[in-house]
């Protein structure tokens, strides 16, 4: 049986010259139902923004969740990832990081807040993303505090140069947060060898409550794919727009 047709979805493709990176990058732009551009909206950046859509799918779980338990609907925004460079632009210590935030927020945002009614205050602005896509989203808050707040973290990269970034924070109450790490995570496979996910999300846990920042921290049962953190999408959207 077909799904009603409130259910289906509304997502508008761009595609972006950016100058940071010397290369095209499409955006994928999610409108939730009932979408009034006379409204204004909270707005959701995606890293990984396809697979977000394809296979987190974000866009149905938001779709149900604003149809039938009444979430404040948002705009969501899926940024392209360019793969053979997804380490390089993602990690903190990544050759390209600094070319890939100022695309973030130089190009991609402008354009979004120039398109699209979305709300233009740190607290309305969520940053998602999954493994390095966590981790370039925290840093990205932890960069423009004057920009993003609120991080959805699915198994986070949380390796040593974020612990020591944390570290060397003295308050971090700006921050909130949702974090969730599967438990079978002890020993996934990286560029960087074997990684603990669980381990390095644990310590990254305890030095964002030492230093003030508000957030959800789950452990369930899950590997590091995206048939776990689909599951755990709804939960985590219903935290920062429930």
């Amino acid at each position: 049986m077909n799904q009603p047709s409130i259910y289906q979805r509304t997502i508008i493709r761009h595609q972006i010259q950016s100058t940071a990176l010397s290369a095209e990058r499409k955006l994928w732009v999610y409108l939730p139902p009932g979408y009034n551009e006379l409204l204004s909206y909270p707005v959701v950046y995606c890293q990984d923004g396809l697979e977000f859509l394809n296979f987190g799918r974000i866009a149905t779980h938001t779709n149900k969740l604003i149809l039938e338990e009444d979430m404040e609907p948002p705009i969501i925004v899926g940024l392209e990832v360019d793969l053979k460079r997804r380490s390089a632009e993602y990690s903190p210590d990544g050759e390209r990081y600094d070319l890939y935030r100022r695309f973030v927020t130089e190009e991609a945002l402008p354009w979004v807040e120039s398109q699209f009614p979305v709300r233009r205050t740190p607290e309305e602005r969520i940053l998602a993303g999954d493994s390095l896509g966590g981790t370039v989203s925290l840093h990205l808050a932890l960069d423009y505090p004057e920009l993003f707040r609120k991080v959805l973290s699915l198994s986070g990269a949380y390796r040593y140069s974020t612990l020591d970034r944390l570290e060397a924070e003295e308050d971090l109450s700006r921050l909130d947060l949702h974090m969730i790490v599967g438990l079978q995570e002890t020993a996934v496979s990286t560029q960087w060898g074997d990684i603990d996910f669980i381990t390095l999300n644990r310590k990254a846990k305890s030095l964002l409550e030492a230093k003030g920042a508000t957030l959800h921290y789950k452990e369930a049962d899950g590997k590091h794919v995206w048939g776990f953190w689909q599951n755990h999408l709804p939960d985590a959207l219903r935290y920062f727009l429930g």
